[in-house]
This record gives C-alpha cells, structure tokens and sequence, in this order.
C-alpha cells in the first residue's frame, strides 16, 4: 500500500466498519434496552422482557459477536489492500 489514494480508501473502509459496528451496538444496548424497553414488555427471553433482557445479557452478546465479525471483515480488507499480517 504505498500510494496516497490506496490509503485514503483503507481507512475510509476501516472507519465505515467501526461505525457500522458502532451503530449496531448503539442501537441494540441504548435502542432496545432503554428507548425501546416499553414497547417490548410483551415479549418475554429467559424469564424477563425483551427490553430488560437486551440491557443486561443481550447488547454484551452483540458485542461479542461484533468483535468477531470486526476482526474477520478486518482481515478480508487488510488483504484486499495488501496490509496484511
């Protein structure tokens, strides 16, 4: 990756990943276990709503899973730009 332009367009890819992920979880921790808690008070997961359950158990899952899918898309672009490890 030695020209300008090339990593211009890696780190654009890379900062659209971080806030893809950011949006995702933002939506799933703050959106669904705060904003949204009301609104899934019908739906019960492991003994309690929805909305209670994404706030305690459920927006850490996200972010794991985020993690994971983070470092693999991380990895597909590292190699499509020639920066890999």
């Amino acid at each position: 990756m030695a020209d300008k332009s090339s990593s211009n367009a890696y780190w654009a890819a890379n900062v659209r990943v971080i806030l893809i992920s950011l949006a995702i979880w933002f939506f799933c921790s703050f959106g669904l276990g705060i904003i949204l808690r009301p609104a899934l008070k019908g739906i019960h997961v492991g003994g309690a709503d929805l909305g209670f359950w994404m706030a305690q158990n459920g927006s850490i899952y996200v972010f794991l899973v985020l993690i994971f899918a983070y470092a693999a898309k991380m990895n597909k672009l590292d190699k499509e730009y020639g920066v890999e490890e």
